[in-house]
């Protein structure tokens, strides 16, 4: 058996490579809003030939791209990565909390953790036994000279100092937090989108197999039609009585 050269194989009609060195699709297998971007491109775009899967693909980004960019004016900084990602097969799921946790520093980590205990019940058990501890150790005069007398000078000074130290931080940690939350809500819009844009394709890509079978079966209809006809004439020949001489001779 003779191999086939590579004058015979299937050619890309773009970038101009065999069949063996790249996959290649019948370009009457595209859809139609794809070919008219390739064909703005190579003006002797023919539906008879092949073009290969990395060209192809990139005429999808394109064409995709421009569809972004006609219903939502100018591309952003996501939607580019969507289309990117759409061009390259690539999963833009990932789990946000853990890439972003990994990329703060220390005083933001500590902050989360005194923000964190601050807004618990032992905090608050632990503050309160300890007011409670001071407040019965100057108030019963267990000491002959108290160090915070009443009216508890001092320890207001303290709740006054704890106070103005925990308000920054926590406020730290919900700015980190709004971080986080503006981060997932930039990913979840990269997943609807890619989604969104995804299914758009698939859509198109089922119409565009529907109208292709629609025609075959019109023209196998067509055949069978021809092919029924056929038959009837022949049927017909067939079956036409043939007079005998006897009869001929009574009907003169």
């Amino acid at each position: 058996m003779q191999n086939t050269t590579p004058s015979q194989q299937p050619v890309c009609q773009i970038c101009g490579r065999h069949a063996p060195e790249t996959s290649l699709v019948a370009a009457s297998l595209i859809r139609p809003a794809v070919t008219e971007v390739i064909t703005h491109t190579k003006p002797d775009w023919s539906e008879d030939g092949y073009i290969c899967v990395d060209d192809l693909n990139h005429f999808r980004y394109e064409y995709v791209s421009s569809l972004v960019a006609d219903e939502k004016g100018e591309l952003t900084d996501l939607e580019k990565e969507v289309l990117e990602s759409m061009e390259k097969h690539e999963i833009l799921s990932t789990q946000v909390d853990e890439v972003y946790e990994s990329q703060i520093s220390f005083g933001q980590r500590l902050s989360d953790r005194i923000a964190q205990f601050g807004g618990s019940w032992s905090f608050i058990i632990f503050f309160a036994v300890v007011m409670a501890v001071w407040i019965t150790i100057n108030s019963l005069a267990i000491l002959a000279k108290p160090y915070d007398p009443f009216p508890y000078i001092l320890l207001n000074l303290v709740l006054s100092c704890l106070a103005a130290i925990q308000a920054p931080i926590i406020m730290m940690s919900q700015n980190r937090q709004e971080d986080k939350d503006r981060a997932r809500a930039s990913h979840d819009y990269q997943v609807n989108l890619k989604a969104e844009l995804e299914i758009r394709q698939l859509h198109q890509k089922l119409d565009h197999l529907l109208s292709h079978q629609w025609e075959r079966l019109v023209e196998i209809q067509k055949i069978q039609l021809e092919l029924l006809s056929e038959m009837r004439g022949a049927g017909e020949t067939t079956a036409s009585p043939r007079k005998k001489p006897g009869a001929e001779l009574q009907d003169k």
